[in-house]
């Protein structure tokens, strides 16, 4: 790292309070129209860049990093899944990878909840119906959905997300069980009086609801395949907010449209930006666009932890929230 200002290359709009902040510490280049970069746009930023900001949408595979310039000594990204940098391959070549943990997850976990409650009880949809003009007066039939007090909710994943969610969960009533790579503590999963499930399969075949909030490794690709999602009961809701390549969204679109899933609720998708569109189509799916951790408070948090980041790798300091291989 130079010993004058770093060359920080940030690749997608940050909250304008950050980027005034990173232009007082360092020499910045912004991406005013926010425009997502090519492939080609990040091969050029990382043959000049002292530091570069990406964020989830730019994958910065072995590829890419092997044309990075010797100048590049920091990757910090803007986010806490790392799934989208090779970061071996980084390491491998003395770049530091750092990420934002620790500042997503109570917005994560807001509406990770927020869609538990919206799929069950058809708010989406009772939404289209009445902005469509078609309500014609309450009936005692009309629009039933399905209470979630007393419900089992399977949480795959018990990390600080699925915990914050927990929490949630019991105040709305519902039962706690969980899988995960081992138990939580047991002080935790007396707090949430959560049940552990060693085997995934069983806690699927048992549950009410499930709600997805592990990251996206090579391990956990298709964590939810068409084998497991058959698993299932019929009345099930699924729920994800963490990332799309967990769930076969292929099987997952077949199973709603045969009926043998009640609904689900989706802020990622496997494809994404791409969505397949018989989700959008259908009245027991409520897809929202990656807003899990839309709020402005959790992005210049975010943004607060990338300057940190880099603050503290430029003045010679291991920056607080590295990232190395063994842990992904």
């Amino acid at each position: 790292m130079p010993t004058s200002k770093p060359l920080v290359v940030v690749t997608r709009k940050l909250p304008e309070a950050i980027e005034t902040r990173m232009a007082e510490l360092f020499r910045v280049r912004l991406n005013e129209d926010d425009q997502p970069f090519s492939r080609e746009d990040l091969v050029r930023a990382m043959a000049e860049a002292d530091v570069l900001v990406p964020t989830v949408t730019d994958r910065l595979d072995a590829a890419v990093l092997a044309q990075a310039g010797p100048q590049l000594r920091l990757i910090a990204n803007f986010g806490t899944g790392v799934d989208h940098i090779d970061v071996g391959t980084a390491h491998q070549r003395g770049i530091t990878v750092t990420n934002t943990p620790d500042v997503l997850t109570e917005d994560t976990a807001d509406m990770t909840m927020a869609l538990i409650l919206a799929v069950p009880r058809r708010l989406v949809e009772g939404e289209r119906l009445l902005h469509s003009g078609g309500w014609t007066g309450w009936s005692p039939t009309h629009m039933l959905g399905h209470r979630i007090w007393g419900k089992r909710l399977g949480i795959v994943g018990m990390g600080r997300i699925g915990q914050a969610v927990a929490r949630r969960a019991r105040g709305f009533g519902m039962a706690i069980h969980y899988h995960n790579r081992r138990p939580v503590h047991p002080d935790i999963e007396a707090e949430l009086e959560a049940t552990y499930w060693e085997s995934l399969d069983q806690m699927l075949a048992r549950m009410d609801v499930i709600s997805v909030h592990c990251p996206h490794t090579p391990a956990t690709y298709h964590l939810l395949s068409a084998r497991r999602l058959k698993l299932l009961q019929r009345h099930a809701y699924v729920v994800n907010t963490a990332r799309g390549e967990v769930i076969d969204e292929t099987a997952l679109v077949r199973m709603l449209s045969a009926g043998d899933l009640a609904g689900a609720g989706l802020d990622v998708f496997e494809r994404a930006p791409a969505v397949n569109p018989k989700l959008l189509g259908m009245d027991n799916v409520v897809a929202i666009p990656h807003m899990g951790s839309a709020t402005i408070e959790g992005r210049i948090d975010m943004g607060e932890k990338v300057i940190v980041n880099i603050k503290a790798f430029a003045d010679g300091h291991r920056p607080p929230d590295r990232v190395l291989p063994n842990l992904m």
